[in-house]
């Protein structure tokens, strides 16, 4: 096996940075305690798998984010969905992340929810995000996937 010295000193990589990159890579994961988390009970009725498959479920990237005026709860999302023109979704979720910290994520959207009017906007679907309670506070993840991930990209 041939030497990377070469190929590392052309792209002005130093051992320290390898290194660096060798330490990052053998760290442990995070370790997380979910021993006081309260999830809510699961369904108990089952929704065929027909009318499972009518919901359109996308990978969405945030071209812009930005807090909806007079309200406390709403960022307005506008999302490039693959189609080539913008949409634009409400969410309530302006208690866990601000606008700023959003834009260019790619998240995961229901699109094919028909239009809802909120603070006089249409939100044209819903971002999808996780929720539980943890010592009786509510807690929200918006789904954020991998950014490698194209907009439009459908989920089965």
């Amino acid at each position: 096996m041939k030497s990377l010295d070469g190929v590392n000193k052309k792209n002005d990589v130093s051992q320290k940075d390898v290194q660096a990159v060798a330490n990052d890579v053998n760290t442990e994961p995070e370790k997380i305690d979910f021993s006081k988390v309260e999830i809510e009970p699961l369904f108990k009725d089952f929704v065929d798998f027909e009318n499972f498959s009518k919901s359109d479920f996308r990978a969405v990237k945030v071209l812009e984010c930005e807090a909806v005026p007079k309200s406390k709860k709403l960022l307005k999302f506008t999302l490039d969905d693959g189609t080539g023109e913008n949409r634009t979704i409400l969410s309530g979720i302006h208690e866990y992340y601000e606008p700023e910290e959003l834009v260019g994520k790619t998240c995961i959207a229901i699109t094919n929810l028909p239009p809802r009017p909120m603070m006089g906007i249409d939100s044209c679907g819903m971002l999808i995000s996780a929720v539980h309670n943890e010592e009786g506070v509510e807690k929200l993840h918006l789904l954020m996937v991998d950014n490698h991930i194209p907009a439009g990209a459908k989920l089965y």
